[in-house]
């Protein structure tokens, strides 16, 4: 589907990072992971280095990948493309100013890089958070379902606050450089294990999940997210909510709705099980096609 690209991949050693990166280098591409923690995974290459600092930023997208690229002789290979998901992944391990000046700052270092840098394909984790469910102090209603990248994102938290702002500035450099920048705003990720581990207890609790509105999204299709994000050229800045077909819960979408959501309006008529986090734009824009449905590994 892709041709091969050469990838400066900030974050790989995270959750979600550790199952795209692999999702990557099996579809041939060359993948340089920036973390403070290496990824022990194979054909992975590794640099630590800080998103805060900026100087670190210019300097990993101006470096060899490994030993291999001094035979030519040819000077450091370019970059095809960035993808940038290092970041304090959520509220209540770090002070909140230190959540949002790392993620907040840290990809403004990312992002101008890129661009000042030439790299005209960047792809930039937000987050489900932004639509001010998440992490809410107290029971928070949508304004409307469902959640679709045209609503009016409001977090009251400094995780998904960092998260709006990193979109703002994802799309002011794409104005001023009009290069292709997009933003994932990433589901609840679940790794393999987590179907059988987690599922169930969520199954007969499923108010655990309304704060997530129930969606999740595979670590693995968000690897085929990311890559058909690098073989979609031309878009400018975009934002896609990166999350799987259905809702993360054995209760019908209506229904959900009804427990969970009463009053909330709904923009229009959905599936039976349709993710109230919509991913309607991926699989028209994107062609993203799911492969992991939770119902393969988990009995309903």
């Amino acid at each position: 589907m892709t041709t091969q690209k050469r990838i400066l991949f900030t974050g790989g050693s995270g959750k979600a990072g550790k199952h795209v990166v692999p999702y990557l280098l099996d579809k041939g591409h060359r993948v340089v992971n920036v973390d403070l923690t290496p990824l022990d995974h194979p054909g992975v290459d590794n640099l630590t280095a800080d998103i805060t600092d900026s100087g670190q930023m210019f300097n990993v997208m101006t470096s060899y990948a490994n030993f291999d690229e001094l035979e030519p002789g040819n000077g450091v290979p370019a970059f095809d493309a960035v993808v940038h998901f290092a970041a304090i992944p959520r509220i209540l391990i770090h002070p909140d100013n230190e959540t949002f000046r790392v993620n907040a700052v840290g990809t403004y270092n990312v992002i101008e890089a890129a661009v000042k840098l030439g790299i005209r394909k960047i792809v930039i984790a937000s987050s489900e958070t932004t639509y001010g469910i998440c992490f809410a102090d107290g029971r928070a209603d949508p304004k409307s379902l469902p959640l679709d990248e045209d609503y009016d994102v409001d977090p009251m938290d400094s995780y998904g606050l960092s998260k709006v702002v990193n979109e703002k500035t994802a799309r002011a450099f794409a104005l001023r450089s009009g290069f292709d920048i997009y933003a994932l705003r990433i589901g609840n990720v679940v790794e393999p294990h987590e179907y059988k581990q987690n599922f169930p207890t969520y199954f007969a609790n499923p108010e655990m999940r309304r704060r997530n509105a129930f969606c999740y999204i595979d670590a693995r299709d968000l690897g085929q997210i990311v890559d058909r994000c690098l073989a979609t050229d031309g878009l400018g800045f975009q934002v896609f909510n990166a999350g799987n077909d259905t809702n993360g819960m054995n209760i019908p979408t209506a229904e959900l709705i009804e427990r969970f959501f009463p009053g909330v309006p709904l923009t229009r008529e959905m599936g039976e099980n349709e993710a109230l986090f919509s991913n309607r734009k991926i699989r028209e824009v994107l062609g993203f096609d799911e492969e992991h449905d939770w119902r393969k590994y988990v009995k309903g």
